[in-house]
């Protein structure tokens, strides 16, 4: 069983061929389709648009969150297809991390030349 690491470095590799494959100017949502069934096609356990409850004291809401793709219940991976990453993605990513108690996720921006250049680790420094 691969570590968050690990599974993230796998994820990237992954990533990487739909960018080669696709480049960048397409919508948010065909990334998505294409990485997840990439990752299907490489025997990970993925959910795609994971819904996030949040807990606040003894109530439970269902506000809409939704990650994106959640890769083997331990990677959460958020797709954006903007100019440019802001600090509203990184926190809505660190955000889904606390709630969900995820340690790590990838916050993938494909509208860029070099995917390289999209990807931000995104780690959850409250995780036991």
């Amino acid at each position: 069983m691969l570590n968050e690491n690990e599974l993230s470095n796998q994820v990237i590799k992954l990533a990487l061929e739909v960018h080669t494959a696709l480049g960048p100017g397409l919508l948010e949502r065909s990334y998505k389709e294409c990485l997840f069934y990439k990752l299907q096609k490489s025997n990970f356990v993925v959910e795609k648009e994971k819904i996030v409850p949040l807990i606040f004291e003894e109530v439970r809401l269902e506000c809409g969150y939704r990650i994106d793709l959640l890769v083997e219940n331990k990677l959460v991976i958020e797709i954006k297809s903007v100019s440019e990453i802001n600090d509203v993605h990184l926190a809505q990513t660190l955000t889904y991390l606390k709630l969900g108690n995820y340690k790590l996720g990838l916050l993938v921006n494909f509208n860029v030349a070099h995917l390289k250049q999209g990807i931000k680790r995104v780690v959850n420094g409250l995780h036991p």
